[in-house]
């Protein structure tokens, strides 16, 4: 098992900047943004190595250099977006960083389903949380024919490359749980998807990230090692809360594809995602090492900080000491 980093967080300093505080906690390595939501800051010049060898070869020396590896790559977006403009481009960047890895020795793209409009002609996405009436379940009919096509293509594209595409579990997408995983593997048959499993997003859904890992077995191909803290507001607006504030041009708003942005927090909160150790203890931790070490004893964890409480170094800081203290504890 290997323990890392997804340096998002760190995409206001440059690479060599970000490998210093990796190699500081002690952890093995890097999974570094390749596109969708997010520009891949950490490795720009992705069209030089997909055609140089030197260009390839110098990149990879600078980890090499630090004693640190690439484990992996991440474009989480939406490629089944029904506005061109995000899911055509999400949708290339899930090629483009198969292709990526492919050169860069990785077999782990992690990436998100993506969720379809509700109609033809939809200009945004449309998440079902609850089908329990007939008109629900023909928009799931809509759009899961449009992710069969899609991934189906990904899956042969990824099989002939050597790459396994692991998709977060993230709600508002149309996989977000073990049964929409399964329905999406039986109806492409697919031989090259997998699951991130992302704790974080187990949690707040009231899912047992162990149990899930039971469940899933060797559907898990890679793991994201986020916290969730559940507030006492959980028990007035309940984990579905809607109550975010959009933000203003000049509040320095982070850009999700077209005219999309993020919002800002509820507050007060019903949960908020917190580095490792501070929602869930290490024996927990243990634990899901432990089940995912079960699954593949190469297991790549990795960390990613979206605490508001914590500076981005002192969240990986916390989250890799609560990481190995569980490591050692799990004997994993």
């Amino acid at each position: 098992m290997k323990l890392g980093l997804y340096t998002a967080i760190f995409h206001d300093r440059p690479l060599s900047a970000a490998l210093d505080v990796v190699a500081d906690v002690g952890l093995d390595g890097v999974e570094l943004n390749t596109g969708g939501f997010l520009p891949p800051v950490h490795i720009p010049q992705i069209n030089s190595i997909l055609s140089s060898n030197a260009a390839r070869d110098d990149f990879l020396e600078q980890f090499a250099a630090v004693d640190l590896e690439i484990l992996g790559l991440n474009c989480n977006g939406n490629p089944l977006h029904p506005n061109p403009v995000i899911g055509a481009k999400h949708g290339l960047d899930v090629y483009r960083s198969i292709d990526l890895a492919h050169r860069l020795g990785q077999h782990r793209v992690v990436t998100m389903s993506g969720l379809p409009g509700g109609e033809p002609g939809a200009s945004f996405p449309s998440w079902i949380v609850n089908a329990w009436n007939s008109a629900h379940l023909d928009v799931l009919d809509y759009q899961w024919a449009i992710a069969e096509k899609y991934w189906s293509d990904v899956d042969a594209y990824a099989r002939d490359r050597d790459v396994f595409v692991a998709l977060e579990l993230h709600p508002q997408n149309i996989v977000f749980n073990p049964s929409s995983m399964r329905e999406l593997v039986s109806r492409v048959g697919s031989t090259h998807l997998g699951v991130e499993l992302d704790a974080s997003h187990l949690f707040w859904q009231q899912m047992d990230p162990v149990q899930v890992v039971k469940n899933l077995g060797p559907l898990v191909v890679h793991a994201a090692a986020k916290d969730v803290r559940i507030n006492a507001h959980v028990a007035v607006d309940g984990v579905l809360d809607n109550s975010f504030r959009r933000m203003l041009p000049e509040e320095n708003r982070i850009n999700l594809g077209g005219n999309e942005w993020v919002n800002e927090w509820p507050n007060p909160s019903s949960w908020d995602f917190v580095a490792v150790g501070r929602g869930h203890d290490v024996e927990f931790w243990a634990e899901f090492l432990r089940e995912l070490c079960a699954v593949d004893p190469h297991m790549i964890v990795n960390i990613e900080h979206e605490d508001l409480e914590l500076s981005p170094e002192q969240g990986v800081r916390v989250a890799a000491e609560t990481l190995h203290r569980a490591r050692e504890l799990s004997g994993v």
